[in-house]
């Protein structure tokens, strides 16, 4: 049987629900999410193989105005992805305007000359008049191949967007296996659903500024998993606030993490966490490296 692939990537400003789309693709967490901008910080790939055509969306951070080395690094991975890729899906908001961070991505799409869908998410909260000054506005900023309204929350509107993406498949082997949901290690998935959880539970600016490093992971005969993680932050007082009074928070956060884990790895974990800080690391080339953002 003759197969195709498709490279999709996945763009728009923070929170829009690029995560949230990329997951109702694949069928499972492979993204984190959250209500924080800035959720994305690496390139994550999403593997669907649907028939003889597999798709491999490209998940990517937020387009934003970075303050950090940790925001510019971030900023380049969302550029650099659209190069190179069959196909990009740009994600708004229902909103009748063109924003800045939107229009820098724009004028990205214009300079690598690749197709662009516009998906826009979230018509579960508008009026239908509403999405077609949304559609009215953007078609006259950009040459899109296709717009679709979507709802990445409930699926509304994904069918159409899989099918439109299947006509920029090209003739190739699968570069996953078939089975194959991602391109991530295992461990570099429960490092971010353990940062999701800092994410959830943890207000301002504190679980922006944390990172997640597994320090074991490992499988006994009878398949439960020992995860050892240490959660990195950037500030002495926020090690004491991600703990909390007698180690309440630390438990709630590894609980949920732990559930999560479980349902990703289709068996029982064990998960050990410890709280260390270093200060202001999201400035730090070789700590921003050594927490795994490198290009």
């Amino acid at each position: 049987m003759a197969t195709k692939t498709a490279m999709i990537t996945i763009a728009g400003r923070p929170n829009v629900g690029k995560s949230t789309l990329t997951n109702y693709l694949v069928g499972e967490k492979i993204a984190i999410v959250s209500n924080k901008p800035q959720t994305t910080r690496n390139r994550i790939c999403g593997v669907v193989t649907r028939g003889n055509t597999q798709f491999v969306f490209v998940d990517t951070p937020g387009f934003h105005k970075p303050r950090t080395k940790l925001g510019d690094y971030m900023v380049n991975v969302a550029k650099s992805s659209i190069a190179d890729v069959d196909l990009t899906i740009l994600v708004v908001e229902p909103i009748a305007s063109v924003g800045p961070q939107e229009q820098g991505l724009l004028e990205q799409l214009r300079a690598k000359k690749c197709p662009a869908v516009l998906a826009i998410n979230k018509i579960d909260t508008v009026e239908k008049d509403v999405l077609l000054s949304v559609m009215d506005v953007y078609s006259r900023e950009f040459p899109f191949v296709s717009i679709i309204p979507i709802s990445a929350k409930t699926g509304d509107g994904v069918d159409a967007l899989l099918t439109e993406c299947g006509k920029y498949a090209v003739d190739s082997p699968f570069l996953f296996p078939e089975d194959c949901t991602t391109d991530q290690p295992e461990r570099q998935v429960m490092a971010e659903i353990i940062r999701e959880k800092l994410l959830w539970c943890l207000d301002r600016e504190i679980p922006h500024g944390t990172a997640v490093e597994i320090t074991k992971f490992s499988e006994r005969d009878n398949g439960i998993i020992d995860i050892d993680a240490t959660i990195f932050c950037e500030k002495a007082s926020h090690k004491g606030i991600i703990i909390g009074k007698r180690g309440e928070m630390l438990k709630k956060i590894s609980t949920m993490a732990r559930i999560d884990c479980e349902k990703f790895m289709g068996t029982q974990v064990y998960l050990t966490t410890w709280v260390k800080y270093k200060e202001n690391w999201r400035d730090s080339d070789f700590l921003v490296r050594n927490f795994g953002y490198s290009e």
